[in-house]
Order: structure tokens, then C-alpha cells, then sequence
């Protein structure tokens, strides 16, 4: 059974969820979501001998809002880890991150290797940090229009999405999903000028079957303090990039996992199918090659729960014998 309750961390308060005994496995979530994103992994790694936390990490659900927004770093939130893994009377744990909880992952991995045992990331893959500020670049790619600078304009996407929370987050959900429909490459996710990010997003009538209404009530009780928390991480990209700037060229050297879906929009970014077809050779401690799901969208341990699970335990397993 799944039980609640709340932890002090790196300065801030986190509301964990956890379940089972053994290894400690911590389950990062990402954009728009919060530790029930990882739902259907928690019996089944409980089951398989392991002792699974999933954080609302700080900006959302019930963990701390922090108002400042250099407060939203990579180097906090490799903190929250680093001090969840602590506080919870470990001195190691395997990592486990999905979309914005993926980059957490991997620079937790990266940054203190001596406590993760192993880092798997879905959806987002390993970080490669580039020769350029991430939204500055973007900026001059697409004239300003994709919504990592969309996202950084203050208030603006704030307001939008939490004008109608519940609409919102059932937009973002199918229309990223691999149950809507998707004919042709994979467009990349611009806002026109005038537009909301929402404008152009499906409202579909009947939710997916991987997805049900009492799904998107928790979701959007979760988001009952805004957007503005979530939001900041994106706010922090280019003060991401400068502070990493120690750990330019270098690689996350411990046991690594990587599983994404063909219909996700994410590995379609620029640059990123390339970097995902040289996973292998950049990576030599990467577990396999990277676990393509065929007909999987972007929330890939929700959409296909059993295939992750089955991934990650036989990933985990395989680190914990070596």
C-alpha cells in the first residue's frame, strides 16, 4: 500500500509517496504532473524487492512553492535528491526521472555519482550541454515561437493554463499522448504569436483508456496552487547551462537506462535524434540500447506501464547483481 507523508529536505518541505522494503528506487516526475504519474510502477517494483519514493518535487503538489525563481536550479533540485536519498536513511539509490525529472536524474548521476547505484530517464535522454544558452538558441531556431521561451515570458503561461486547470492538463495529456492522432513527422511545438500555448491542442471527448477521470481529478487537485512553481524550472534553462558549465564534455558514467516513445515529440527535438542514435557509443555503462515503444507517446510509464516495468526492474536487477 501506498503511504504519504512529508520529508525536509535542502531547505524546502517535500510530500513523498512510498511503498515496499529494500533498494531504495526514487521516481522523479515531470511537466504537468506529480508523484501519481508513477501510479502503476509502485506495486509491481514493491513486489519486486525494492523500497519506491516518489517526491512531488519542489513547485508542485503539496511539496513547497519557493516564490523566488532562482530557486527552481538544477542544482536545487539535484539537492532535493541528494537530501531525499539522506533524510530517508540511505546512503545510495537508484534514480529513475520522466521528462523534466529525467534531466534531475541524469545530473544526479552525473553530479554525485557515489550515491546512485544506477539512473534510467524516459523521455528525455542523457544531457549533453551545448556550446549555446538552450533558450537563447531556441529563440533565434524558431523566432521566438517554441514554448521553452513561450513558458518564459512571466505570468503569461501561468495564467493561461490555470484559467481552467482540469481543461488544461487534459489538453497537455492527450495531445502529447500516443493516443492522439499523429500523421506525418512529428511537427515541433511552437506558439504562434497571439496564441496560447492551449490554442492548438486537441480536447478529445472521451479520455484514453490509459488515463481516467479520477486520474485527472488528482492531477488537477495537485495543481491547486498554479502553475508558477512548475513553470520556473523552464525559467532557470539558460541559468541551468551556465552553472553547469564545470561539467561541460562530461559523461554520466554509472549504469544508465533509456526508454522513450516513437510518437513522443521530445527525442524529435532538434539535435536529439542524433544524440539518442550515438547513445551507445557516448555511454558505455548504458544498459542495452535505448528501449524505442512503438506507438508510445510522451507520458511513457503511464501510457505503457508494463513494458517500463519490466524494463526497469530487469535494469535494476541486472545492476544490483553486477
Amino acid at each position: 500500500m501506498v503511504e504519504h507523508r512529508m520529508v525536509d529536505v535542502n531547505g524546502v518541505r517535500l510530500h513523498i509517496a512510498e511503498q515496499g522494503d529494500g533498494p531504495l528506487v526514487v521516481l522523479l516526475h515531470g511537466f504537468p504532473e506529480s508523484w501519481h504519474s508513477w501510479r502503476h510502477q509502485f506495486g509491481p517494483l514493491a513486489d519486486a524487492g525494492f523500497r519506491v519514493v516518489a517526491p512531488d518535487q519542489r513547485g508542485y503538489g503539496r511539496s513547497d512553492h519557493p516564490e523566488a525563481v532562482d530557486a527552481y536550479t538544477i542544482l536545487h533540485l539535484v539537492g532535493d535528491v541528494v537530501g531525499l536519498i539522506q533524510a530517508l536513511g540511505e546512503e545510495k539509490a537508484y534514480v529513475v526521472g520522466h521528462d523534466w525529472g529525467a534531466p534531475v536524474a541524469w545530473h544526479t548521476a552525473l553530479l554525485r555519482p557515489d550515491m546512485v547505484l544506477g539512473v534510467a530517464g524516459l523521455s528525455v535522454p542523457p544531457p549533453f550541454r551545448g556550446t549555446r544558452a538552450p533558450l537563447a538558441a531556441m529563440d533565434k531556431r524558431f523566432g521566438g515561437r517554441f514554448y521553452w521561451n513561450y513558458f518564459n515570458r512571466p505570468g503569461v503561461a501561468d495564467a493561461e493554463f490555470a484559467r481552467d486547470t482540469r481543461t488544461a492538463l487534459r489538453k497537455f495529456l492527450y495531445s502529447a499522448s500516443g493516443s492522439a492522432p499523429h500523421t506525418g513527422p512529428r511537427r515541433q511545438p511552437l506558439v504562434e504569436p497571439g496564441q496560447g500555448w492551449l490554442s492548438t491542442m486537441p480536447d478529445p471527448e472521451v479520455l484514453p483508456e490509459w488515463l481516467t477521470e479520477d486520474d485527472l481529478d488528482a492531477l488537477a487537485e495537485s495543481f491547486a496552487k498554479g502553475f508558477t512553481g512548475a513553470l520556473n524550472w523552464y525559467r532557470n534553462l539558460d541559468r541551468n547551462w551556465e552553472l553547469t558549465a564545470p561539467w561541460h564534455n562530461a559523461t554520466v558514467t554509472r549504469p544508465a537506462l533509456y526508454i522513450y516513445g516513437d510518437r513522443d515529440i521530445v527525442p524529435a527535438f532538434p539535435g536529439t535524434p542524433e544524440l539518442i542514435e550515438n547513445l551507445p557509443t557516448l555511454m558505455p555503462n548504458l544498459w542495452r540500447k535505448p528501449l524505442k515503444l512503438t506507438g508510445c507517446g510522451h507520458w511513457t510509464q503511464q501510457e505503457r506501464p508494463d513494458e517500463v516495468n519490466t524494463a526497469l526492474i530487469e535494469f535494476l536487477r541486472h545492476v544490483g547483481a553486477a
